[in-house]
Order: C-alpha cells, then sequence, then structure tokens
C-alpha cells in the first residue's frame, strides 16, 4: 500500500491544478503589482482576479479580502487591528480556553504589553463547545472583540457562529473567527454569517504555504500593524506574494466546488475511523463533539502511553498522523485544549490526532484501525513493564 498521510489538519498536498497555475505566474509574470507599467498592470490583474475568486467561495466583496502571510498573520492582524482601532471604544477581549497558538499567545501578548489589554477566556464543555450564554455573561461594555474559532484544530469541534456572533452583533462587538481548519470544509458564506473578521490559510485547503487571507467586513474598524509601502488598501503593507495569492485564488475556488461531495465522502471515513478505533482500542477516548465537528477530522487519547510515541510508532508503519496542533509538535506538556475538556493531564498526554483528505481511501482508514491496535498495546505494555514509570494505566473510556 506504502505510505498513507493522515494529517491533513496539519497541511495539505497542493492541488496539481494549484501547483500548474502557480508555475504559470513564476515563469511568466515578474512584475511588481504596484509599478504602473505593462509587467506590474499585469501582476496586479493576477491579483485582482484571486481576490474575487477567495470573496466569491466566502459571499464577500472583493475589497473585503485582504492577502496575509499565512493564518497565523491573519489572527495577528485581525486581534492587534481591531484593538488598536477600537482603543476608546474599550480594550475587552474575549475568547477560548481551545483557541489555536496564533489567536491565544496573540491574546496573551496584547495583556502583558502596552496594548494593555484586558483579556477572558473562557470555558468550553467536555465536547469542546462554547455555550453561547456563557459568552454572553462575560460580556460588557469594554469589550471590543470576541475571537473564537471556528473548526478547532486539535479535536474538530465546530462553534456555533451564528449563535455567538448574534450576541456580538446586538452587543455592536466586533466578531472574530479562525476559520483556518473550516472553510474549505464547510459551507461559509458571510452574507449569512454574523462574523466581522474571518481568518484563512490556503496550505489548509490544498493551496501553498506561506500564503492566507483576512476577510474584513465592510465597515469593520481595523488598524494596520506594520508600516510600508500602504499594499492591501494600506491594511497589510508589504509586496504581494502574487504566486501564492493566485495559488490561494485557485485552491479554495476548486475546494468550494468540491466540498459538498468531498465532506460527505471524508465524513463517511472519519465516522468508519472513528467506529474501528473506539471498537478495537480499548479504553479509547473520542475527544471534541461526536457530532459537530469537521468532515475529516477523527482525534483521540489513549491512556497508558504518550502521544509523542504514537506518533513515531505509527511512521514507523507508514501511517503520518498527530499528537495535537502540529505547531506544539514535539512538546510533552498536554495540549491546554485537552486540559480545557476535563481530561486529566496522564490521559491528555496520550493524545493522537488522524485527519483524512482528498487522497484518503477506505482502504487506507482500515489498513490503519487495523494497524493501531496492537501499536497502543505494545506501548502500554511497555510502560507497565518499566520501572518507575509514571504513565497511568489504561481506565474505562467515558465515551464509547
Amino acid at each position: 500500500m506504502g505510505r498513507v498521510y493522515l494529517d491533513h489538519a496539519a497541511t495539505t498536498p497542493v492541488d496539481p491544478e494549484v501547483a500548474d497555475a502557480m508555475a504559470r505566474v513564476l515563469r511568466g509574470t515578474h512584475g511588481n503589482p504596484s509599478s504602473i507599467h505593462a509587467e506590474g498592470r499585469a501582476a496586479r490583474a493576477l491579483v485582482d482576479r484571486a481576490r474575487e475568486e477567495v470573496a466569491s467561495a466566502i459571499g464577500a466583496e472583493p475589497s473585503e479580502i485582504v492577502f496575509t502571510g499565512g493564518g497565523t498573520e491573519a489572527d495577528n492582524l485581525a486581534l492587534r487591528g481591531v484593538l488598536r482601532a477600537r482603543r476608546a471604544d474599550g480594550t475587552g477581549l474575549v475568547t477560548t480556553a481551545i483557541e489555536h497558538h496564533a489567536v491565544i499567545d496573540t491574546a496573551n501578548d496584547l495583556a502583558a504589553t502596552s496594548d494593555g489589554a484586558r483579556v477572558t477566556v473562557l470555558a468550553v464543555d467536555r465536547d469542546g463547545l462554547l455555550d453561547p450564554a456563557v459568552l454572553e455573561r462575560a460580556l460588557d461594555l469594554r469589550t471590543v472583540l470576541v475571537s473564537v474559532v471556528h473548526g478547532n484544530n486539535e479535536i474538530g469541534t465546530v462553534q456555533p457562529l451564528d449563535l455567538l456572533g448574534a450576541i456580538c452583533r446586538r452587543r455592536g462587538i466586533t466578531f472574530h473567527t479562525d476559520a483556518i481548519q473550516s472553510v474549505g470544509a464547510l459551507p461559509f458564506d458571510v452574507r449569512v454569517l454574523p462574523v466581522d473578521l474571518v481568518s484563512m490559510n490556503a496550505h489548509k485547503f490544498y493551496g501553498p504555504k506561506g500564503v492566507g487571507a483576512l476577510y474584513v467586513r465592510r465597515g469593520t474598524r481595523l488598524a494596520t500593524v506594520q508600516t510600508g509601502g500602504g499594499q492591501e488598501r494600506g491594511r497589510r503593507t508589504g509586496t504581494e506574494n502574487v504566486a501564492g495569492i493566485v495559488g490561494l485564488g485557485v485552491a479554495l475556488r476548486l475546494a468550494a466546488a468540491r466540498r459538498t461531495t468531498e465532506s460527505a465522502r471524508q465524513s463517511a471515513l472519519r465516522d468508519r475511523l472513528i467506529a474501528g478505533i473506539l471498537g478495537r482500542v480499548p479504553a479509547a477516548i473520542l475527544t471534541g463533539h461526536p457530532v459537530l465537528r469537521l468532515p475529516n477530522h477523527a482525534s483521540f487519547c489513549f491512556p497508558g502511553v504518550r502521544g509523542d510515541e504514537l506518533v513515531i510508532a505509527c511512521d514507523l508503519e507508514g501511517f503520518a498522523v498527530a499528537s495535537g496542533s502540529a505547531c506544539t509538535a514535539g512538546e510533552t506538556e498536554p495540549s491546554p485544549v485537552l486540559l480545557a475538556l476535563g481530561l486529566d493531564p496522564a490521559s491528555a498526554r496520550g493524545s493522537l490526532r488522524v485527519t483524512v483528505g482528498r487522497g484518503t481511501t477506505a482502504a487506507q482508514v482500515d489498513a490503519f484501525v487495523t494497524a493501531l491496535p496492537p501499536i497502543v498495546a505494545r506501548l502500554r505494555d511497555g510502560h507497565r513493564a518499566a520501572p518507575g514509570s509514571s504513565v497511568t494505566a489504561p481506565v474505562a473510556s467515558p465515551r464509547t
């Protein structure tokens, strides 16, 4: 069968059509989009076309799309830009305990520096859902921004943006969502959803790394956070990555066109994978919401083993998987996201994330489900036999 890639939440392979479009730009378009000569105008036309493609995919106007250097930059621009622009209204920022590091670390930095943000971090339930009533109680007259991840990268839980955004809209509070995992996989229409800012990242939907976008609803107050040439209507300065932007536009257009079929197919594979692992691995714990989750996302904890050991063992068997977020790979401390669900640290250390994609087949899923149980059993036996082992023995799963 060869190697099986099951880490699409970390990054996706570049679609051949995307790669071809980028190659044409790299070979044939060398102008700076800010230049007024013919070469510059040709580059500007490509950027404008990509902006239209991104806008069309989410129901936005092209002028509402700001290209960035990736999802992390989009999150930073949203948080820093809104708090800077609305400083006179207040410094309150409300977010959740399960945000990506690009949001939670930025929020902490804003609180610790001269920006002086007053950050409130909200708890979620055992499935990773934020209760809208909890959000509403946390808001006050000095709250200017709420940031809630749409589809969580570690546990796959999908938040009810319609309910959360409606609360913010009634209060005149800017609402940002990190939709980096979800915008290519789930229906996403800003004409319907009450969101003001949306972060996107091309390499999560079969585009290139190093390019992203931030949707900024018309009328949303957003200050620039870097100085320079004034590109992107002054909201993100710096010469545009023309080839990357073209790749992002093509990738999101293709993702939107294939979304219905692929989401259904990947959801079936995901459910097949979850049922197989819960049925074959003793004491396996499914993390995240059992239904309201990303269509390609399965995540577990296996008490009695460590996630990094699982990843290495699976890799040796030919399967690329992850333990938590790719941004924290190599860390030995339990994930804050898993602890926020109420898992004990020992169980949280045994996390494994398995995410399918366009190229994943049922045979590959079945092969992984067959390979994983003996891997877990072997690692558990090794820890039980190790003198002075601090790894907790398997316990009964709270969810089967």
